[in-house]
């Protein structure tokens, strides 16, 4: 680093910048294919009687966090012009093309993205109440101010960036320790990877490694979250040291938590959580030290190394991102003061712009699956045969081999899963109820969320919500019976129901 130049992290930031707008096209490729069927006109929630309900008292409106739907009324067609522009403009940011002009338009492309993407989140309701919303928010926002391609980035931003990924990853880190049993006595994940949200193709096999390994990924896990982000901080001492030893250090922390992440990817689909916290521990990654030392040159036969890019910020964008950062540390005392808390709050927004969030992820761990399977039959006929719906995501059929699906995030199956952790006698959400009319409808857009309607577009008698324990097969019984799943029937839930 260099005073207010981070000169040893351009590279940093191109990874940065590119991974940040990759993610945002494919949220909003995500709120292209599914928010009208949730959440539009006709959605299971529609966002237009949120909006009026907003626009009914100023305390409403106060409640409604900033949203361009607002002053301009919501439809489905205009809802679908911002995600094709949202889209167009993260893949334009994906390829470099507006960080080869002056700062301040890669900054107006991602504080574009931002307040596009949060005009969705702040309509989305429970659809889109996730972490990883905020997360994309936040770090939408930061990335405004890295600057171009032809001046280093500023330091203050990379270390709000640092500061970001301590949050997220010491955060989470925090709320295990202080949630569920099973994080201290290091059983977490015997379970986690059977009754994960949305296991994926690896996550059987995971399950089914030997106790002890699960019991040293939970203590990787402590290591990863609880005393590697502190590291991430290090490289700080570039600024009076003249040693290599603080980049290396921040390297390998970053390098730390990317592995980590990546055991979270190929073990499971979290949306793009893991994706992202791989894309913003590259802000640690520095441009090898070397590199710097006048004179130096590369070993022969080795590959050159890059340059970094030397120089200074112009004075009208070192203030600007003075600005932010000053900004930020007024914002972070309440996600710093909530890390310490011993009630502290997970995936909380302070304010409502969304930035300076605190973080976190499976405080607890749940020791069975269970599972809801939505069921149709054509006949009123007491002994009806009842035919499965299919989902895209989610376990259905025990022969299915779960699916890849992050960093796309499938919001229907996600909240499948988080249906029968109430209780299965309190299936009473407003989505699930306006989610079984609709089948009964056969209702066109809500049929595209799911994998195979057995009716083909026929609208059924009746529809009925049966509750299943899963659980994955052992190798012994995959062999006999070529199951992935074994399942056991618990009981209709809800139903069965018909259109009055």
């Amino acid at each position: 680093m260099d005073g207010f130049a981070a000169v040893d992290f351009f590279l940093a930031r191109e990874v940065l910048q590119r991974g940040i707008a990759a993610l945002y096209a494919i949220a909003f490729l995500s709120s292209w294919n599914q928010f009208p069927a949730l959440l539009g006109e006709k959605g299971l929630l529609p966002a237009p009687a949120l909006l009026r309900w907003a626009s009914s008292s100023t305390r409403a409106a106060r409640m409604l966090r900033p949203t361009v739907f607002r002053s301009w009324r919501y439809t489905d067609r205009r809802l679908r012009l911002l995600c094709a522009l949202g889209m167009v403009v993260g893949l334009a940011l994906v390829t470099g093309i507006p960080q080869l002009g002056p700062p301040w338009v890669p900054a107006v492309c991602f504080l574009a993205l931002w307040l596009g993407y949060m005009s969705i989140v702040s309509i989305g309701q429970t659809f889109y109440g996730f972490g990883w919303e905020m997360l994309l928010l936040e770090a939408g926002f930061l990335a405004a101010f890295l600057g171009s391609r032809d001046q280093p980035p500023p330091t203050v931003v990379t270390v709000l960036f640092w500061w970001l990924v301590f949050r997220l990853e010491f955060g989470a880190g925090m709320i295990k320790i202080r949630g569920g049993r099973e994080w201290r006595d290091l059983s977490a994940l015997t379970y986690h990877h059977e009754t994960q949200p949305m296991p994926g193709p690896l996550s059987r096999q995971a399950h089914l490694l030997p106790r002890w390994f699960h019991r040293g990924e939970v203590l990787g896990n402590h290591f990863a979250q609880l005393v590697v982000p502190w590291f991430l901080f290090v490289p700080l001492l570039g600024l009076w040291v003249a040693s290599p030893w603080p980049y290396i250090v921040g390297d390998v922390a970053a390098a730390i938590v990317i592995a980590t992440q990546l055991w979270l990817i190929v073990t499971g689909n979290f949306a793009w959580l893991n994706w992202a916290t791989v894309v913003l521990a590259f802000s640690a990654v520095s441009v090898p030290f070397a590199a710097r030392i006048p004179g130096s040159h590369p070993v022969a036969g080795s590959h050159p190394v890059p340059e970094p890019v030397e120089g200074s910020l112009p004075l009208w964008w070192l203030v600007v991102t003075c600005v932010v950062g000053l900004g930020y540390l007024v914002l972070s005392w309440w996600p710093a003061r909530n890390l310490a808390s011993r009630r502290q709050l997970m995936n909380a927004s302070f304010n409502r712009w969304q930035l300076a969030n605190a973080y976190g992820a499976f405080g607890t761990v749940t020791k069975e699956r269970i599972e809801i399977v939505v069921e149709g039959t054509l006949s009123n006929a007491t002994d009806a045969e009842w035919v499965e719906y299919a989902f895209k995501g989610k376990p259905g059929d025990v022969r299915r081999l779960p699916p890849q699906v992050a960093p796309y995030h499938l919001r229907l199956d996600w909240l499948m899963w988080f249906l029968p952790l109430g209780g299965l006698r309190r299936l009473d959400d407003p989505w699930f109820e306006a989610f079984l009319a609709a089948l009964l409808r056969a209702d066109a857009p809500t049929l595209r969320l799911i994998a195979r309607d057995p009716f083909d577009g026929t609208p059924p008698a009746s529809v009925r919500a049966v509750a299943y324990r899963y659980r994955f097969s052992t190798r012994a019984e995959y062999r006999v019976s070529r199951e992935r799943w074994r399942r056991t029937r618990l009981g209709v839930v809800v139903g069965p129901a018909r259109l009055r």
